[in-house]
């Protein structure tokens, strides 16, 4: 997560969807950067308003707006198979070098998913608060031109973005009955990624 004061900004870092290019890129002109632990780097929109929110309005007088950027939901889980397959991770449990991305994802539909296949979810992460705490501006990670130019008018100035923390390989690929499976039990996760303009 990074706080920029001046522009009244917090960028919502939703894991796998390249917010490491944009830290780079703009952790000069933050006022916070909150980059341990995860559960604070990482933090969804409820534990923004439960926490930040607060802080920022009570203490401060400040109103704040958030930006994030969320993945189309196949390639957003490549991302975190590939991610997962590093050497470091072998034979520990979240490790996903022994099996399919069709695996891991049948596995990530799961009720109470194995190690390896719980990575959270775009929508929870996301989700408004009943009390209208949302995300301000949030756009599709794939729509690069979009969401640079909103950062370029709110920061003015150029901006370009480093690919940053990627993982190796080229994307896994689904299979059509798995990922029919997938699009039926997770439509909520593609009705959101469909809806952002």
């Amino acid at each position: 997560m990074l706080v920029f004061w001046k522009e009244k900004l917090v960028l919502l870092a939703v894991p796998k969807t390249g917010t490491t290019a944009i830290e780079a890129a703009l952790s000069g002109k933050a006022s916070m950067i909150i980059s341990d632990p995860p559960e604070l780097k990482h933090a969804p929109v409820y534990r923004y308003n439960r926490f930040f929110r607060p802080m920022f309005e009570k203490a401060c007088k400040a109103e704040m707006q958030t930006f994030a950027l969320m993945r189309e939901p196949i390639s957003w889980l490549g991302s975190w198979y590939k991610y997962r397959q590093r050497p470091f991770l072998d034979g520990k449990p979240n490790s996903t070098a022994t099996i399919t991305f069709d695996e891991f994802v049948l596995a990530y539909m799961k009720g109470e998913k194995p190690p390896f296949a719980n990575v959270g979810s775009q929508v929870r992460f996301l989700e408004p608060r009943p009390n209208g705490t949302k995300v301000d501006h949030l756009f599709r990670y794939e729509d690069v031109d979009k969401w640079t130019s909103f950062l370029e008018e709110r920061f003015d100035q150029t901006m370009t973005f480093e690919r940053l923390n990627v993982s190796q390989g080229e994307p896994p690929e689904l299979s059509s009955d798995v990922e029919k499976r997938f699009r039926r039990k997770m439509s909520d996760e593609f009705d959101l990624w469909n809806s952002i303009k």
